[in-house]
């Protein structure tokens, strides 16, 4: 198919030619820049947005002291975990490191502002390295701000902004998978450019996991429509694949080494957000329009058709258009997800983490860059027909005609999308008012908090009044995330072994408090704690309660039995104990944790069986909790041997000792840190040493992305080289024929 212009060549020529697409670019980014203004506000986030922010406060402490985040312990969510090993944080890390300049809060709202504003730009450059001409690729910014999708979680405003879902992570990644998949095609194709391959793949699987496997996947086919000769393709897809792997190395060995001790999100387990919405509804809602122009008239659906059927049209000639259309195919196949495919994505690495559905952001991708090629061939053909309706089509009139015409195509997307920021805008603004009114009541109790001596904080959850007791439109619970208050609460937001655990939490009894070691209730002013409580403050509508005896995250206690989980099944294996009285007696049952994660079957002692001890096994006397740094100590008083209990999410990193001596840790339920301590006073102390090996990691990859730069350079002079040895025979002329040595005579001596 031959490139798409939309200009002819009396137009102005090159110099419209260059300018004007350009142009259509900055009017999009320049669109978005004004609509989503109000993004840099300072406001309490109603979305995941407040556990990124969090996390980018985070990374700015612990740069700053001097520690890595990637091995630190992050306290604040799911009783704990190592969320920056677990969890897609290289962009809470580089923006952490911009908060050491700017301050965390402003650098994390600057960085969603101008990445959803300048999208446009990485669409643009992708689809000129398809092989796309400029009018195609500008099309495709264009239309770039407008998607609207039935989920709402996809390439489109709904996914980041406040009243979205503020999936952060996902956008940086949409900056870099366009762009990893234009370089790496282009590297198949032509053999070159692998080390800027390399490099955006690795950045995008360390940006976003699912996204990963979007840039990772296509590397696996695409070098069977790249053209002959095959194993050459291979050959470079190969390369690109194995250099992506050890380049991202850094994230990929931590994540899996330590993916046992990451639990399974139960809750969600069955349903079309874990194993996607099955091939009928995701073909139905891209054919229909729901996909690409949720809500709207199908504008991009339209273009998107049309590009696709040019395509299909240019299969057997245009190579670059077969690799959009198999990107396209490879993302719908992963976006069927379980729900079609059933157990045949086991044999997809990693698959019992990963949320089939967010797969169809490639879908929207893929059809996106067909839009623009569908778009400009419409337009070409339009001027094409007005010049020959026209007479004396004044020149340059051309781009004018075709900017117009794109206004008024895409009316029916910016209207939508301009009513939906202002709307965005409005809330930001209503929050910003109750954050300074009903947010300063709240603050005056988290200060308390604070000059106590910190401690674990409940303030309801999303399944009960938690979900309406607020600070404006933000629920309490939320707002917390904002001021780094060690919570209970806020569930399924982090892969520590006690995040389901958690989910299932009741308020109602006295022994989950101590299980989970809270301190401090936040509740509606005028309602009565859900367990006996004292009254610590009332300011405005919230009221600050002390639970009696709560002295920290340290107890003493024994074991009278155990059960046994994996990290698919922790929750609902230890709600016998979530809903026993067993830890309000300090009586705790062990974990026999199945590591391979293969649902062994529990079999749980129950505290029925087992009398009551007639005293405690011991106290704590002090502790100090130092969590945010990893490290909690106590000084215990045993009347017999038992354990000390940490209420933190159990983790192979945690160590302990007592008087100095090192001591084994084990899990107790639900899936809780503990030692066993000998009778009589001792001094115990938890540590977290995080995972080790990332010295050696940085280097792995910084040793293949130098290989590959080294082979980049030498690429040039090898070429040359070879050429100035071409050059030097052709000058030669052919080789002067050789006479034929004569015979040699034998005669008789």
């Amino acid at each position: 198919m031959a490139r798409l212009a939309v200009w002819p060549p009396a137009d102005g020529g090159g110099r419209v030619a260059a300018w004007w697409p350009w142009s259509i670019v900055a009017a999009a980014v320049g669109w978005n820049l004004a609509s989503l203004r109000a993004l840099t506000l300072g406001v309490a986030y109603l979305n995941d947005s407040s556990l990124h922010e969090q996390m980018v406060r985070f990374a700015t402490a612990q740069l700053r002291a001097g520690h890595l985040p990637l091995s630190s312990w992050f306290p604040f969510l799911g009783e704990g975990s190592p969320q920056f090993l677990h969890y897609q944080s290289l962009p809470a890390i580089v923006t952490g490191l911009v908060g050491l300049a700017v301050g965390p809060d402003v650098a994390f709202r600057w960085s969603l502002y101008l990445l959803l504003s300048l999208w446009p730009i990485s669409v643009y450059l992708s689809a000129r390295a398809f092989g796309g001409g400029r009018s195609a690729a500008a099309a495709s910014a264009a239309m770039a701000p407008f998607l609207v999708s039935a989920t709402g979680v996809g390439y489109e405003q709904h996914a980041y902004l406040w009243t979205g879902f503020g999936v952060w992570t996902q956008l940086w990644a949409s900056w870099t998978l366009p762009l990893a998949w234009g370089y790496s095609w282009r590297a198949i194709r032509d053999g070159r450019g692998y080390l800027t391959a390399v490099l955006l793949t690795a950045l995008t699987v360390a940006l976003h996991f699912e996204t990963g496997y979007l840039a990772l996947s296509v590397l696996l086919v695409w070098p069977l429509v790249a053209g002959r000769p095959l194993v050459t393709r291979l050959r470079r897809a190969a390369v690109l694949l194995g250099g992506s792997l050890l380049a991202a190395a850094w994230v990929i060995v931590p994540l899996l080494e330590q993916r046992r001790w990451a639990a399974v999100n139960e809750p969600l387990q069955g349903s079309g957000l874990v194993n996607g919405y099955g091939a009928r509804r995701v073909l139905d809602w891209l054919v229909s329009g729901q996909l690409l122009d949720h809500g709207r008239l199908p504008v991009v659906t339209v273009f998107a058709a049309l590009g696709f059927g040019l395509a299909w049209l240019a299969w057997s000639s245009d190579a670059d258009v077969r690799a959009l259309l198999v990107a396209l195919a490879v993302c719908l196949l992963l976006a069927f997800g379980r729900t079609t495919f059933g157990s045949l994505v086991d044999l997809i690495p990693g698959s019992a983490d990963l949320f089939f559905r967010r797969f169809m952001i490639g879908v929207q991708l893929a059809a996106l860059l067909l839009a623009g090629r569908g778009a400009a061939w419409l337009a070409a053909g339009c001027v094409r027909l007005l010049k020959a309706r026209v007479p004396r089509w004044p020149p340059g009139l051309s781009a004018a005609a075709v900017l117009v015409a794109a206004i008024v195509v895409l009316a029916p997307a910016w209207l939508q999308l301009g009513a939906y920021d202002r709307h965005d805008g409005a809330a930001i603004a209503a929050q910003r008012r109750s954050d300074y009114t009903e947010g300063a009541e709240l603050d005056r109790l988290v200060a308390v908090i604070e000059r106590d001596g910190g401690g674990r904080t409940y303030a309801g959850m999303p399944s009960n009044w938690g979900q309406d007791f607020t600070v404006g439109a933000v629920p309490v619970f939320k707002y917390l995330e904002s001021r780094d208050v060690d919570e209970v609460g806020y569930t399924l937001r982090t892969a520590s072994l006690m995040t389901d655990p958690e989910y299932y939490f009741d308020q109602r009894n006295q022994g989950d408090y101590r299980l989970f070691g809270i301190r401090y209730l936040i509740i509606p002013t005028g309602s009565r704690p859900p367990v006996p409580a004292a009254l610590k403050l009332r300011a405005g509508p919230y009221s600050l309660w002390t639970l009696p005896g709560a002295g920290g995250v340290l107890h003493a206690g024994t074991i009278v039995g155990h059960l046994t989980a994996n990290r698919t099944d922790i929750g609902t294996r230890t709600l016998p104990v979530l809903h026993s009285d067993l830890a309000q007696h300090e009586r705790y049952e062990q974990v026999r944790f199945d590591q391979s994660g293969s649902g062994v079957p529990a079999r749980s002692s129950r505290s029925s069986t087992v009398p009551p001890p007639r005293r405690s096994a011991g106290t704590v006397v002090a502790q100090a909790d130092r969590l945010t740094a990893g490290r909690t100590a106590a000084t215990v008083a045993m009347r017999r041997p038992g354990v000390v209990v940490l209420s933190a999410s159990f983790d192979p990193g945690w160590t302990a000792t007592v008087d100095g001596r090192s001591q084994p840790t084990e899990m107790v339920a639900p899936a809780l840190v503990a030692t066993t301590v000998p009778a009589g006073t001792h001094r115990v102390v938890f540590h977290y040493a995080g995972f080790r090996g990332y010295s050696l990691l940085f280097a792995i990859s910084a040793a293949t992305l130098l290989t590959l730069l080294c082979a980049e350079v030498a690429r040039p002079h090898a070429a040359a080289s070879c050429k100035r040895r071409r050059l030097s025979h052709t000058a030669a002329g052919p080789p002067a024929p050789q006479a034929s040595p004569a015979p040699e005579k034998h005669g008789r001596t």
